[in-house]
């Protein structure tokens, strides 16, 4: 094979430097693409919970969401500086520190993470679009449900729960494969979409009862006791635990920052994330502490408080409000499935057979194996503990992200060389051994183990949300004291 053809296999039009022209993201996009990854079920019940479930001081929280937003602020600009500047994306970056091949493989873990959550969250998100179906069929009539091919079950699933999970999964595959033009347009309706759902719900729980409702809200605030040095743990805590939240977006951000337009855009959107953090928090509170209050005249919910915005819909009784909220559960949760998983998926398919596959083929495979794990998630995958495993994988993340930053900022001082990144030639400059550079592996394999031992091991399972940091560092700094020269 000519040295020409050995080029081509590491080059990709989606894996190639962005075209100048086409960064045209700014802050607000940025803002968008943050509001995004707050916006969804989890989020929602992530940031009740820190608030009313665990007993915490309200500042204590409010401060330690801040410090854990920062953190994350902190290790994006770290990140999305080199893709922005470069235009690549983080797999393509990962072939400085590990080689054409380790990029390939270990790019292959984010993959895997990736479309088993896209898989997992198309199922959640399907049950949302059951909702509506046989919503809008009771209201149609209201014994049409009880006919027998709505009670036959193959795997758990009926055919409403079958024609929801297929066009859910395959509308999906359709709109995400289309490129980032298609996809900046759908972020930006997203966030604001979900944003205006969220003033709906706070302005329907608001009017019910204005003095009784905001009476609620300020009363669910602690003001005392916020400086004692009993609350250093739970501020540690919860940082850790908002830091975590958002750990999964930071490996793979610079899939998005490429498109931004300079490192200024760049630290200005990510700053939006604590925006973003302020204003979703606000709605969540007020919503959930008047729900909260309106249900407790009811002496079966006295001893329970909702967190997750489906439960308090289903107690509300509010049919039209039932309906906007579904319907903005989809939205979120279909945007949070783009960024979190699809997206990054792509990019690591695509880099692992550059040659062979594009947004269109490597979407297909994701739509296909994501397809599978969401059918098989109810009666098989679920009842086996397979997120413990989908979790471990996540360990390498940390590591990954330690020995980039490392290679980019205290090895190479900030400079690649473009025509070698996707090089085959034995004396390129990331060509290492075969492909493989051992010290970048050895160096991620050693923060992978100090990363996975949070899980694994019981006695430091305290320190699970800050697994990542400590594999990053662990990472990081081996891989500093084993290159540098």
């Amino acid at each position: 094979m000519s040295q020409q053809k050995l080029k081509k296999t590491l080059i990709n039009w989606d894996l190639v430097s962005v075209n100048p022209n086409d960064k045209n993201w700014d802050w607000k996009d940025l803002f968008y693409f943050w509001g995004i990854n707050i916006q969804s079920i989890i989020g929602f019940s992530l940031i009740a919970s820190l608030y009313f479930i665990y007993d915490l001081n309200s500042f204590v929280v409010f401060f330690g969401t801040l410090l854990g937003s920062l953190l994350v602020y902190f290790f994006s600009n770290l990140i999305g500086k080199p893709s922005q500047y470069y235009g690549l994306p983080f797999v393509v970056l990962l072939r400085s520190s590990l080689g054409f091949n380790g990029s390939k493989f270990f790019g292959l873990f984010r993959c895997l993470v990736g479309i088993f959550m896209f898989g997992i969250q198309t199922y959640f998100l399907s049950k949302a679009v059951v909702y509506l179906i046989r919503i809008g069929i009771f209201s149609y009539n209201s014994s049409f449900l009880d006919q027998d091919i709505f009670l036959t079950f193959f795997l758990g699933l009926n055919i409403i729960d079958w024609f929801s999970i297929t066009l859910v999964i395959f509308v999906q595959g359709f709109l995400f494969s289309a490129g980032m033009i298609l996809n900046k347009k759908l972020i930006k309706f997203s966030a604001i979409a979900v944003y205006l759902g969220m003033i709906v719900f706070f302005f329907s729980i608001l009017l019910s009862d204005v003095k009784f409702t905001s009476n609620a809200f300020i009363k669910s605030f602690d003001y005392s006791n916020f400086v004692d040095k009993n609350n250093i743990a739970p501020l540690i805590t919860v940082t850790g635990t908002i830091f975590a939240y958002f750990s999964i977006i930071i490996l793979s951000f610079g899939d998005f920052s490429r498109y931004v337009k300079n490192e200024n855009e760049l630290k200005k959107g990510n700053l939006s994330l604590i925006l973003n953090l302020v204003i979703f928090s606000f709605f969540t509170l007020f919503i959930v502490t008047g729900a909260d209050a309106f249900l407790k005249q009811d002496p079966e919910n006295l001893n329970r408080i909702l967190t997750n915005p489906s439960d308090i819909i289903g107690k509300l009784d509010n049919l039209l409000i039932t309906n906007l909220v579904l319907i903005f559960i989809i939205i979120a949760s279909a945007s949070t499935n783009l960024i979190a998983n699809f997206i990054p998926s792509q990019y690591s398919l695509i880099n692992f057979s550059p040659s062979s596959l594009t947004l269109k083929s490597s979407s297909i495979i994701i739509v296909l194996m994501g397809f599978l794990v969401g059918i098989f998630w109810l009666t098989y995958l679920s009842q086996i503990g397979i997120l413990s495993f989908i979790d471990t994988f996540s360990a390498l993340f940390g590591p990954l992200f330690g020995i980039m930053i490392s290679d980019f900022y205290l090895i190479r001082n900030k400079n690649l060389i473009n025509k070698d990144i996707y090089s085959l030639e034995s004396n390129g400059e990331y060509f290492y051994s075969g492909g493989w550079h051992i010290k970048g592996v050895y160096s991620l394999i050693l923060g992978f183990v100090f990363s996975a031992s949070t899980i694994w091991n019981s006695n430091l399972m305290f320190l699970h949300s800050y697994s990542w940091i400590i594999g990053a560092f662990v990472a990081g700094f081996t891989y500093y004291l084993l290159v540098k020269k």
